[in-house]
């Protein structure tokens, strides 16, 4: 029987993404079957290098965001580039650019120029902070959005703000980038038109923190950070075991009464400090210290099998050299052992997040070489091989 095919086969996507926020988009159209040209700086973009992993410096993050992808270099600020740029759009129906607006026009990326060369073309770009506002200038990353959603005054201690090792502000970004290209996309079999897509990691951040934002105005908490230990509900914190540390969580009632009952804590179901999640959240800390003598008596596989049997939601805290062969992670095929030159082993690839029955994204082929199939794109735009000679002598390709 024949693989079907992807959702998205016959859509082409000029992928000008830099580092998650842009490429991870352009990942997850790719995944579900668009044709998606990473267009890159003629020595390489900066999200190439970054995290090197390999003898010619490519990163590691680079092959997980480039999968799937046909490799393109393009100097977009020359007249011979402009002018390549105007072809690809042309034949393009979504064009992804996480770059300020400023650049945008420079490179003839802006919504104006593109919609004048193919009115059916959707822009999905993502900013730092929007394309208004007196930030909307500004450049930023993943980290800056943290600072200033709330998140990281809130991760950490009082004493230490935190910022998540994990750019979570970028993936979500790019995830609802990728939203609102699909959105677009419909939109646009109705009316024959394209759009403007936006994102900003500002306001990506802010959504997630947006509880915290709601609960401050309206009852004026002014909550402090409490490293691991939520304050909402309890227990909700990690605990050291005999080998290793855990994290637990429970919310509302009735997980509440088994760990009770677990611990032998009776008492507590009928302690007014214990009440309910908020009640339980204020008292956090006389929870997570008994739940910490708890774990202490025994190992991680001990607790977690005991918590499990209650059905109160549990996870090891894992070490990376530990993830891939995680029995579940294993056992599931998260990760996608990906070849890629000069490397000594295949990479891990983390398999496409969202799961569809009947057309499953995938991952078909590794990240491209720089410039891999520059010549094969420009062959198909009409270029002879001595243009495309003369556009590399020049340094446009």
């Amino acid at each position: 029987m024949s693989k079907p095919k992807g959702v998205l086969s016959g859509y082409r996507v000029l992928d000008f993404g830099r580092y998650i926020a842009g490429p991870f988009c352009g990942a997850l159209l790719a995944d579900y079957g668009a044709e998606v040209i990473r267009v890159e700086r003629v020595k390489g973009s900066e999200d190439r290098f970054t995290t090197p992993i390999s003898p010619d410096g490519v990163g590691s993050m680079f092959l997980q965001m480039n999968r799937n992808k046909l490799g393109f270099t393009l100097n977009p600020m020359k007249p011979e580039g402009k002018e390549i740029t105007s072809k690809l759009a042309e034949t393009a129906d979504v064009v992804i650019a996480n770059l300020p607006e400023n650049t945008l026009k420079a490179m003839s990326l802006d919504f104006d120029t593109l919609s004048k060369i193919n009115p059916k073309i959707i822009l999905t770009s993502n900013t730092a902070f929007g394309t208004s506002g007196p930030y909307s200038d500004r450049v930023g990353f993943d980290g800056v959005a943290q600072a200033m959603s709330g998140s990281m005054d809130m991760t950490g201690s009082p004493d230490q703000p935190s910022k998540n090792y994990a750019p979570y502000v970028d993936f979500c970004s790019a995830s609802l980038a990728a939203f609102g290209t699909l959105m677009a996309l419909m939109e646009r079999e109705k009316t024959g038109k394209g759009q403007r897509v936006q994102t900003s990691l500002l306001t990506t951040a802010l959504t997630m923190t947006n509880g915290l934002v709601i609960e401050q105005e309206l009852l004026n908490i002014n909550r402090i950070a409490t490293h691991n230990r939520a304050q909402t509900s309890a227990p909700a914190d990690t605990f050291r075991t005999k080998d290793g540390w855990i994290l637990v969580q429970t919310v509302g009632q009735p997980l509440f009464e088994r760990w009770v009952k677990l611990i032998g804590e009776p008492q507590w179901l009928e302690d007014e400090k214990f009440k309910d999640d908020i009640s339980r959240g204020n008292n956090a800390e006389v929870i997570s210290l008994r739940m910490a003598e708890w774990c202490l008596e025994r190992t991680s596989k001990e607790a977690i099998e005991e918590l499990n049997k209650e059905r109160i939601p549990v996870g090891e805290v894992l070490k990376a050299k530990e993830i891939v062969n995680e029995p579940h992670i294993l056992a599931s095929n998260l990760f996608k052992e990906v070849a890629y030159p000069n490397l000594d082993k295949a990479a891990p690839i983390v398999t496409s997040p969202v799961e569809l029955s009947e057309n499953p994204g995938e991952i078909r082929t590794r990240a491209p070489l720089l410039g891999e199939h520059t010549d094969q794109i420009l062959t198909e735009l009409g270029y002879s091989e001595k243009e495309i000679s003369e556009f590399k002598e020049k340094r446009i390709v």
